[in-house]
């Protein structure tokens, strides 16, 4: 009997010696890059509580490109992408699905989480119901127009009617009536869902059997949303595929990426019992 239990503790040992990590995918919004979880101190926050950082992708003709790579070892690892932020959706969302692609070669037997930001928890769902969503075992959405918002509505105005400039600076921080031009597909796509739109076929799709979360903003009055993304729209329960299977966090932030929104994932992942090795 002593011998048998030896033998179990021995086996027990070595399966949990090859435990397989996890994977975290972190992917921008609108006007956003690679460097936005950099510059906010969130991969610091996460490299803190073991998540540690594997590599930057960017697209090129050539396909995705990793630029950086940290290796194959058994550490959770934490990978950014860099999208084109002023495309389309659909357009961002095929380069994702790439840039999985081969995150799923490099961790082929790992869960992938995927944290989205503002109009990237968009871009996030088309690649999951375009190209599947194999290995992922979770989205993570922060501020994002899962329901559009206005403000698109809002600049697409502004562009067509060629308005002052100190309107686009008031709604848009200052980002100039050339860079909502070059950003129209994409605007299009993040008006309100109507018949015929991006949105509207999106939120109809079926979607893949994983968890989601949605991470809300709160204005300092309490009430849901912020000043580009209503907080009914950051809620993935309004999108009626969705209704009751998303977890939802609150968080008292503007629509922006801040530190705090480090602690936030670190404690999501908590939520959905994914912890660091």
């Amino acid at each position: 009997m002593t011998y048998l239990k030896s033998f179990i503790t021995l086996v027990t040992l070595l399966f949990s010696s090859f435990a397989y990590a996890d994977v975290l995918v972190l992917v921008h919004g609108y006007q956003g890059s690679a460097n936005s979880w950099e510059q906010t101190g969130i991969n610091t926050i996460l490299e803190n509580n073991d998540w540690h950082r594997g590599g930057l992708f960017t697209g090129s003709i050539n396909g995705p490109q990793l630029l950086t790579h940290a290796g194959k070892d058994k550490k959770n690892k934490v990978y950014v992408v860099d999208l084109p932020s002023e495309s389309p959706v659909m357009i961002q969302a095929n380069l994702l699905s790439g840039m999985l692609n081969t995150v799923r070669n490099l961790h082929q037997d790992e869960a992938l989480i995927i944290v989205g930001h503002s109009a990237g928890g968009v871009v996030a769902r088309m690649s999951l119901i375009t190209a599947g969503s194999k290995n992922v075992s979770a989205l993570i959405t922060i501020a994002s127009p899962h329901i559009g918002t206005t403000r698109a509505e809002d600049a697409l105005n502004v562009t067509a009617n060629h308005g002052p400039f100190n309107i686009v600076k008031n709604i848009f921080g200052g980002s100039g009536y050339d860079t909502l031009q070059r950003s129209k597909g994409l605007l299009i796509d993040l008006i309100r869902p109507r018949p015929g739109n991006m949105l509207f076929w999106l939120n109809a799709q079926p979607h893949p059997d994983i968890d989601y979360v949605s991470v809300v903003r709160t204005n300092p009055v309490g009430f849901a949303g912020d000043d580009l993304v209503p907080g009914y729209s950051q809620d993935m329960n309004n999108i009626p595929v969705l209704k009751g299977k998303s977890a939802v966090f609150t968080t008292p932030q503007g629509h922006t990426l801040e530190p705090y929104d480090g602690e936030t994932i670190v404690q999501t992942l908590k939520h959905l019992d994914i912890t660091a090795d």
